[in-house]
């Protein structure tokens, strides 16, 4: 009977530990279908609306690679409880916002809350299983990772499509709410959390300062550099000076002082650098891709957001059910370097076949290349998350962790300003090149433009005016063709990026964790 009680108890907790971790990761993406009718409903630009999604990304990455020091001042339990908490209450605030920077601020609150679901789940989640099991919840988990940005588009376009969009944020209240119960009634404290004496552990004030100075302004560089035309911007060449400065400050004090907030001498670890250097291009390939998919189908294709959103499907599908198998694999003793070949060339694949589509491709040709970029990301992440703490102390395991999860989102931050970036200077590329190719002698573009004039005359309209309408379609036509293409080489230099860091693959310990470490890892986790 005790038995059957344990059983139930540890799949109440893993439902708790991954909905926390799918629920943080869907809201970096969710509110990106949003923008548009959230801009509308509150009287503000799209480029002011766009902060909503930049106050969450820049609270988010400063919060994460502070989770173990957080955990072990706090307790694990009482931190991750008071962020769900807080992460709940900003939800209700967010959909209750009145003005723009109203909503702003929640949204910056939100992401500080957020930052605990993401890591501390995955410890707390990692308690629940015996040593030979580890590898399956890393499956379990890394799985809730892939999907909370995949389902992210499709939930929001739906919600955009039929309701309003403070749904977005209102569907987290009761999540919230239970998740925090069944936190607070099954997950148990840590040995060394009931007696913790915080005057044993000092703040390190310079260490947290610095990083959140550091990395709040490179992630706003990152976010907003594109729309504020990069270091023409005074301001981004302002943060750019504080981003390097802090960063530069963090970097020196954490590897000097004897109590950092964050271990950076556990980087000294071959396996640990190997691990979040393909972490980060993981996060890049998974949220560029995610990023370019959907602006490309709404924008050029004619989609709606529930459409994009639909499209994405069949990548989250086979994702849920490659994870397991996965995780398992990795139990048994099948090299992690094995599934990280995998993923790379499933990521190639995906991107060059994405790259080859014509402005006419159906469902079924994204279909084929979503299925690829699912099966790649978990054939990446799920070993990379066993291979991070692979050689280092229990001590160091939890910082080891929490700066893995942090390339994961530097690597996304990355991939969606990049894709942003260049796709926008591919347009203006390839339609001077269109442009340039339309001479005022060609027959067939007289051709064109005949036609176009006639069928409008046709329809009744005056024919100066069909004449001056035929331009505009021809322009249009042009524009959303050079735009399409622009789109199409963005997802080959994700393919190009893949293929420029294949040797970094050499860094990782062509090994497993053994049953001991699994068991290190479990307990030190956060």
């Amino acid at each position: 009977m005790e038995g059957e009680r344990n059983k139930f108890i540890k799949i109440i907790i893993v439902i708790t530990c991954i909905t926390a971790a799918i629920m943080e990761l869907i809201d970096t993406s969710i509110v990106n279908v949003a923008l548009t009718n959230i801009s509308g409903t509150l009287g503000a630009t799209l480029e002011d609306a766009s902060w909503v999604v930049t106050a969450y990304a820049i609270a988010n990455v400063i919060v994460i690679p502070l989770t173990g020091f957080l955990s072990r001042y706090f307790g694990r339990k009482n931190y991750y409880l008071a962020s769900i908490i807080l992460f709940t209450l900003a939800s209700y605030m967010c959909g209750n916002s009145s003005s723009l920077w109203m909503l702003v601020f929640w949204r910056f609150v939100q992401g500080i809350g957020g930052g605990a679901l993401l890591s501390v789940s995955q410890g707390i989640l990692f308690d629940q299983f015996k040593p030979e099991e580890k590898g399956i919840a890393g499956g379990i988990f890394g799985m809730g990772i892939v999907i909370g940005p995949t389902i992210g588009p499709i939930l929001g376009g739906y919600i955009v499509d039929n309701y309003h969009w403070a749904l977005i944020f209102d569907i987290n209240i009761p999540i919230g709410i239970a998740a925090a119960l069944l936190t607070w009634k099954f997950v148990d404290k840590k040995a060394d959390e009931y007696n913790i004496d915080k005057k044993s552990i000092p703040i390190d004030y310079i260490g947290i300062l610095s990083l959140t100075i550091g990395v709040g302004a490179l992630q706003y560089i990152l976010e907003k550099g594109q729309s504020d035309d990069w270091f023409e911007d005074e301001n981004i060449r302002y943060l750019t000076a504080a981003a390097i400065l802090g960063l530069g400050l963090f970097i020196w004090w954490e590897l000097t002082t004897k109590n950092p907030a964050i271990n950076l001498r556990v980087m000294k670890s071959r396996n640990l650098i190997g691990s979040n250097i393909l972490t980060f291009v993981c996060g890049f390939g998974l949220f560029g891709s995610v990023y370019l998919f959907p602006v490309m189908v709404q924008r050029v294709m004619g989609y709606t957001p529930t459409e994009s959103g639909l499209s994405m499907i069949p990548g989250a599908l086979v994702t849920i059910f490659a994870m397991p198998f996965i995780g398992a694999g990795l139990g048994k003793g099948v090299k992690p370097i094995y599934f990280v070949s995998l993923g790379f060339a499933l990521f190639i694949l995906h991107g060059y076949t994405s790259s080859q589509a014509a402005p006419d491709a159906d469902k079924w040709w994204f279909i084929v290349t979503q299925i690829c970029r699912g099966v790649g990301t978990g054939c990446l992440t799920v070993p990379l998350l066993s291979q991070a703490v692979v050689g280092l102390k229990p001590a160091d395991m939890p910082y080891g962790i929490s700066l893995n999860n942090m390339f994961r989102q530097l690597g996304g931050a990355f991939g969606i300003a990049i894709m942003n970036t260049y796709a926008t200077n591919r347009f203006a590329t390839h339609r001077m090149d269109l442009v340039s190719n339309l001479q005022g002698n060609n027959p067939l573009l007289g051709e064109r433009l005949n036609g176009i004039t006639q069928g409008l005359i046709a329809k009744g309209m005056n024919p100066s005016l069909a004449k001056q309408a035929a331009y505009g379609a021809l322009d249009h036509s042009l524009s959303n063709q050079a735009q399409m293409q622009a789109y199409l080489d963005g997802f080959l230099l994700i393919a190009i990026f893949f293929v420029c860091t294949i040797p970094f693959m050499l860094l990782l310990k062509n090994e497993t964790m053994d049953a001991e470490t699994r068991a290190k890892v479990a307990a030190a986790a956060h």
